[in-house]
């Protein structure tokens, strides 16, 4: 399994939920204050929605959900192979998940990430600053609100 994955900042999660689920016509799979996601069957597309206000209907990243932590590894290996800067995180918690994960950056500074789901978690979680800038840090996050973004309190 694997499908693209498009994350957005949204003004209103609420509007956005009420929006997205009649225009795929299905509900969210996970829905946290400030988060959601979709996993859409067809076309096979993992929305997440993150309430950002002020920024709403632009990109927070991009992604590729993949079915196991083998080929998270296996992007990884490729992606280096290919001269490609990664950003691993495995077995980090983001997006109410624990992930194993890859973060590459496209020549316009997008950020695009390689993941696979091992679980849920209650928690939204932290993981590597991918802010506006184009730096990287690990004492921030990486696609909350602007303001969660320089309080380094929330991830993907």
């Amino acid at each position: 399994m694997s499908r693209a994955q498009l994350a957005l900042n949204v003004d209103d999660l609420d509007a956005a939920v009420t929006f997205y689920s009649k225009l795929f016509g299905t509900e969210p799979a996970k829905l946290k204050p400030g988060y959601a996601n979709f996993a859409i069957v067809d076309p096979p597309l993992k929305l997440v929605l993150l309430e950002n206000p002020g920024n709403g209907g632009t990109v927070n990243h991009l992604g590729v959900e993949v079915g196991s932590s083998a080929e998270v590894h296996e992007e990884i290996a490729r992606l280096t192979g290919e001269g490609l800067f990664t950003d691993e995180e495995i077995g980090t918690t983001c997006c109410f998940a624990t992930q194993d994960k890859v973060w590459v950056t496209g020549p316009a500074g997008e950020k695009w990430e390689i993941y696979t789901v091992l679980a849920d978690s209650e928690t939204f979680g932290s993981g590597p600053r991918h802010d506006d800038s184009g730096d990287e840090s690990q004492d921030g996050v990486c696609c909350g609100s602007a303001e969660d973004r320089a309080a380094g309190t929330s991830c993907c």
